[in-house]
């Protein structure tokens, strides 16, 4: 008869590699500094050793918020892919019509290889800068990034007022949004940016679209925003008032990861 102890010890001493494993891997791809971030050169040489990660939780905790917005038939375009696998995650629930952009080459070709190897033809994907995007206007129904924009925002000092070069390319990749979405098109930001911090950037008066907002996450708030194009107001449609959300508690993986690089102003924080 097999003594079950053994095999318990086993299957922790295997889960115990697996998560030393995992701690090397985040070490080895980990930035010396936040500021990194910004440097392409990081990035390919990044992609090039990690196979996949995922910023901001993966799809699972923000799918019932994403499938209110985006129906089967809608063109997608995914600004700043990396090597995430929310395209894939889309695609198995039914919205095919995607294309995927990343300034890096490396994560460019690493998507390209994957979505091949899995058969989801339909998804494309290309090396583009997300402050020059290179489509048409009116070209997709939803335009989505997933901790994209907030690379942008690593070295801006004051989160309540930005450095200028940072206002400039953030506000550059805002109006390339803007442009190739559909008259009544969709913007989805998938962000650690609190909405007082959001809202001087998202209701600019370049822009067209209304800005509204949910959270997700157990330990860390993340926040989902929708901004649909044509529907713009004078009076926003949620207040720009400050609640009190409960104590934020760090989960181990959140700890591990790299997502509280990005976390500003840990106690201020708003949701709808």
């Amino acid at each position: 008869m097999k003594n079950p102890q053994i095999k318990s010890v086993g299957n922790s001493t295997a889960m115990e590699s697996k998560m030393q494993q995992s701690k090397k891997e985040k070490e080895e791809v980990a930035p010396p500094t936040a500021s990194t971030y910004l440097d392409p050169l990081y990035w390919n040489q990044r992609f090039a050793k990690e196979e996949h990660y995922e910023w901001f939780k993966d799809y699972s905790h923000f799918r019932h918020l994403l499938l209110r917005h985006i129906p089967s038939s809608s063109s997608v375009l995914e600004v700043g892919c990396g090597n995430s696998q929310l395209s894939d995650e889309m695609y198995k629930d039914g919205i095919t019509d995607i294309t995927c952009t990343d300034l890096s080459p490396v994560a460019v070709q690493n998507l390209q290889n994957r979505v091949s190897s899995k058969g989801f033809k339909e998804i494309k994907a290309m090396v583009a800068d997300m402050l020059d995007l290179p489509f048409g206007d009116a070209t997709f129904d939803v335009v989505i990034e997933k901790g994209t924009m907030d690379v942008l925002f690593v070295d801006s000092g004051d989160p309540w007022n930005p450095q200028a070069e940072t206002v400039r390319k953030v506000m550059a990749m805002l109006h390339g949004i803007h442009r190739v979405l559909k008259p009544d098109g969709i913007f989805i930001s998938i962000s650690f940016g609190q909405p007082h911090f959001r809202r001087p950037i998202f209701e600019a008066p370049d822009f067209t679209w209304s800005m509204k907002w949910n959270t997700f996450g157990d330990g860390f708030h993340y926040f989902f925003y929708t901004l649909k194009k044509g529907t713009r107001s004078l009076i926003s449609e949620q207040p720009n008032e400050k609640l009190n959300l409960a104590s934020i508690c760090l989960f181990q993986d959140e700890l591990e990861g790299e997502d509280y690089i990005f976390r500003t102003n840990l106690g201020d924080s708003e949701e709808e």
